[in-house]
């Protein structure tokens, strides 16, 4: 087996956490001189100019970063990118905002529909966060949202979000009635 393309998948799954010596002398199940030698050749291999990517030493751990000299194409990339929030990121945040601290379930409860994506990809953008465990069987995440998103939305608070505009004299309403097989 090669020990330095097991070294180098360690590194990209382990991502922003990156491996310590220990970590990678226990799972390649090598002595320390070993591993370092492995990282050795794999830094060689990363440091030559046809690739992307590096071997950095940050925070006593070994991480696959990218290389300095190619930043201006990274930012690039990243501002061509304008960060636009999906109809059900939107409404989950607004969910989340209006009822925090929520749970993922209750979220799904009043969706209709799995939110557990959404509520990932808006952990990634820092626009929610894990607020603590609810008493709830299973001990499920509390979610609420951050700084972020009150700058994201140029709130100063969540008391500035406007008031929901709710019939209680009415009965509910169907927001998505089915259609007749004759109109579709």
């Amino acid at each position: 087996m090669n020990l330095v393309g097991v070294l180098e998948g360690l590194l990209f799954v382990m991502g922003d956490e990156g491996v310590t010596i220990d970590d990678i002398c226990n799972t390649l199940n090598v002595d320390e001189n070993k591993a370092k030698s492995l990282l050795t050749e794999l830094k060689k291999e990363y440091d030559k100019d046809n690739r992307g990517l590096k071997i950095s030493y940050l925070g006593n751990v070994f991480k696959l970063t990218t290389k300095k000299e190619h930043k201006e194409y990274y930012q690039r990339l990243v501002e061509d990118k304008e960060e636009i929030l999906s109809q059900a990121q939107l409404e989950v945040l607004a969910i989340i905002a209006y009822n925090e601290p929520i749970t993922r379930v209750e979220i799904d409860e009043i969706r209709g529909i799995s939110s557990a994506y959404v509520v990932k990809k808006l952990l990634s953008k820092d626009l929610i966060k894990i607020a603590g465990k609810s008493n709830l069987p299973g001990k499920p995440n509390l979610y609420r949202t951050t700084k972020e998103f009150l700058d994201c939305f140029g709130l100063a608070s969540l008391n500035d979000l406007p008031d929901l505009v709710l019939d209680n004299n009415s009965e509910e309403e169907d927001l998505f009635p089915k259609k007749e097989i004759s109109e579709i």
